[in-house]
């Protein structure tokens, strides 16, 4: 790297503070070693810059500085209904199926619940911290090893400094039926929190997990780092939605890595809906035959939001599949980024893969960068991948208005008609009324 570190790339987050937080959390060698070799990278490395391709669109120096933030408070263990926040309180009450649930306020798991039957059948549902110490030779087997502090400043940042966490473990064939509930809530500005997420599902397991972020609307900016590693082994099905939900003055940062087994599928929705700038680095990673992963996403921005999605379909074996379908509806001054890549190597012989971004320009002022792209070192496969950007169509508008609809519901229902067939993938319909109810205040927002 040729770009000079200076204070502002490392901020309050310093070696020191990583010593601290492991003595103080008394975790064990393995663990406090990884930290600080996380850190070492961290540190070395300066904040991106708009002359890495992966950064091209996205002015990360401009939007975060990190000697802006401390460190998110930790807290001690709460109740639901009692002693949450009231907007924490609002989101949690909007899920329609009952069922398992996390919530991490700031720095701190602060709920856990899981029911009975399920760790009868062995689940394990419980903060990442605490997994670190009861079920220590199954984390240690997984943790940093889909996401390495190599995959970027802030995935070296998270692995060096995550607090609380979600841990999930489905053993072999444990079917669930209601999602897992996930919840990380961001509470005082001027700080960051560093949330991680660890799944791993078992051969022939089948389950879904829907992690929701949020926070009031902020005085002054807060930072959100997070990472998620989801393993699917043999057969194993595995559903994971990331609803941003984050208030005004957010920055939100996140890595995460998806990687499937043989005959495994996974699923993942993607959704951006608040926060001043979100960014969403999401890499599917196809290890054996017959894997399969849907990468899905859905944002919606408006005023100066900017948000920047940054996927790969990484196919490493024969006869495996990927779709990708990300779509977006920009108003006001909104901007979004999507840069993709669908890369299959040399082995990996009878590949089906597909890339799709659409986005909707509802504004003169709105902006869509979309680069899709393929790498392709096979020579029996079928890839494609298409982007478009384009205005409202006035004509489905006009047909809506002759019918004697007004035009701010003709609008919202051409939107509606366009985020169809995203979540019409999603196999979870109670998840998907949920977000069709998000959808619809954004844009009663946006009008």
């Amino acid at each position: 790297m040729t770009d000079t570190i200076t204070p502002a790339d490392v901020g309050a987050f310093t070696r020191d503070q990583v010593e601290i937080l492991a003595a103080r959390k008394g975790e064990a060698e393995w663990l406090r070693a990884s930290r600080m070799a996380a850190h070492g990278v961290f540190a070395d490395t300066p904040m991106p810059t708009t002359r890495l391709e992966d950064w091209r669109y996205t002015d990360i120096k401009k939007l975060v500085r990190l000697d802006a933030f401390t460190f998110a408070e930790e807290r001690g263990p709460a109740s639901v209904g009692a002693g949450l926040p009231a907007g924490l309180s609002t989101l949690m009450d909007e899920a329609t199926e009952p069922g398992a649930r996390l919530v991490q306020i700031d720095a701190s798991v602060v709920v856990r619940e899981l029911p009975e039957e399920l760790a009868a059948q062995g689940v394990i549902f419980t903060s990442l911290e605490i997994a670190a110490h009861e079920h220590a030779e199954l984390v240690q087997k997984h943790l940093g090893t889909a996401i390495t502090p190599d995959d970027g400043k802030f995935a070296a940042m998270n692995a060096a400094l995550w607090t609380g966490g979600t841990f999930l473990y489905v053993p072999k064939g444990v079917q669930v039926e209601a999602p897992f509930r996930v919840y990380r809530w961001l509470s005082e500005a001027g700080t960051a929190a560093f949330g991680r997420t660890l799944v791993v599902a078992e051969q022939g397991s089948r389950f879904a997990v829907v992690e929701t972020l949020g926070s009031d609307d902020l005085s002054k900016p807060a930072l959100s780092v997070g990472a998620a590693e989801i393993f699917a082994d043999e057969g194993a099905v595995a559903i994971y939605t990331s609803v941003q939900r984050y208030g005004a003055g957010v920055a939100h940062l996140s890595t995460d890595r998806l990687v499937a087994g043989r005959d495994a599928k996974i699923t993942t929705l993607y959704t951006s809906f608040g926060a001043d700038m979100s960014r969403a680095d999401v890499q599917c990673r196809m290890r054996a035959p017959g894997s399969h992963i849907d990468m899905l996403g859905l944002y919606i921005a408006d005023g100066n939001q900017h948000f920047d999605n940054q996927t790969l379909q990484d196919h490493l074996a024969p006869h495996a599949s990927s779709n990708l379908l990300f779509k977006g509806a920009l108003s006001d001054k909104g901007r979004s980024v999507f840069r993709g890549l669908i890369r299959v190597h040399p082995r990996a012989q009878r590949t089906d893969a597909y890339q799709t971004n659409r986005n909707l320009l509802l504004s003169d002022g709105a902006r869509a960068d979309s680069l899709p792209n393929l790498e392709i070192q096979a020579d029996d496969v079928r890839c494609s991948h298409a982007a478009t950007v384009g205005q409202l169509d006035e004509e489905e508008v006009f047909y809506l208005l002759s019918r004697g609809i007004p035009k701010v519901e003709a609008v919202r229902l051409v939107v509606f008609g366009f985020f169809a067939e995203v979540l019409e993938q999603l196999p979870l319909e109670g998840v998907k009324q949920e977000l069709l109810r998000v959808v619809e205040r954004k844009l009663a927002r946006s009008r």
